[in-house]
């Protein structure tokens, strides 16, 4: 029989290690566990800034931003397997979202050291970003076309919900923060829709593969985002009005979870990896 720890260390590598090892996905046990280190994450993020008085404003959401398309870009520089393991081991999720952050609060405070602001910060994930654009399009192009697809779906879908939000009898709440939030995760579920529906791509993720497999098409994404995200963008506002600082951490953690994905899934088409 199995000890105790012989379980234990069974358990963690079936759902832990091999899904990265492998690069396999992921599965309901890590999930769960990687939406419960994201909670306390953000909760540790929130205690330190406010502690050294850095404000989640739109100006640093907005600076920021380079460094989800840093961290996506990298994480299809391992997909092209152009970086070997096990180094390429922390290109994969969860690891990529920890070095990736790391690198974002070190570049944060050595910005508001030497600047007092976000331009050096900006600055860098740009620089970080365009590298790495530079080492995968050295490689070629397979689909030019995908980008653009993606943009216009993604971008047409927001533009019918603001439109419904205007003209609805009970308006739906989005305000500027909640727009590029849903045009990411518009843009997320157009990068799955494509690579799903039209170049036969495979979903990892848990939730989303089982409502495909329910409905045969990767466009049941659209209206399952919409619905979660409206009410969920409308409450939190409501309810984090006397704390800005969580409600501006929040919508960017929104906005990684949207604008990441969509950003790996086309550059992985367009370079046809």
């Amino acid at each position: 029989m199995n000890t105790l720890s012989e379980k234990i260390a069974n358990f963690v590598q079936r759902y832990y290690v091999e899904p990265v090892i492998n690069d396999s996905g992921y599965n309901p046990v890590n999930t769960v566990t990687w939406a419960i280190v994201l909670g306390i994450f953000i909760f540790l993020i929130h205690r330190a800034f406010r502690r050294y008085g850095i404000g989640f404003s739109k100006r640093f959401i907005l600076a920021t931003a380079p460094y989800i398309i840093a961290g996506s870009s990298l994480r299809v520089v391992e997909d092209a397997a152009l970086i070997a393991p096990p180094i390429s081991y922390l290109l994969i999720t969860p690891l990529i979202y920890l070095l990736v952050a790391a690198v974002a609060v070190i570049a944060l405070f050595i910005s508001i050291r030497l600047t007092g602001g976000y331009r050096l910060y900006s600055a860098i994930g740009i620089s970080w970003s365009l590298l790495n654009l530079f080492v995968l399009i050295r490689g070629g192009v397979q689909n030019a076309w995908v980008p653009l697809a993606v943009i216009a779906l993604g971008s047409s879908i927001t533009g019918c919900v603001l439109l419904l939000s205007r003209i609805l009898p009970h308006r739906l709440s989005i305000n500027r923060c909640a727009l590029p939030v849903i045009l990411s995760h518009m843009l997320d579920a157009s990068s799955t829709y494509i690579g799903v529906d039209w170049l036969g791509y495979e979903e990892k993720h848990v939730v989303p593969t089982l409502l495909i497999h329910m409905l045969g098409s990767a466009a049941v994404l659209y209206p399952v985002k919409l619905i979660v995200l409206l009410p969920l963008l409308s409450i939190l506002n409501e309810s984090l009005r006397d704390d800005r600082d969580m409600w501006g951490i929040l919508v960017l953690t929104l906005l990684v979870l949207g604008l990441a994905p969509a950003t790996r899934n086309t550059l992985r088409m367009t370079l046809g990896i």
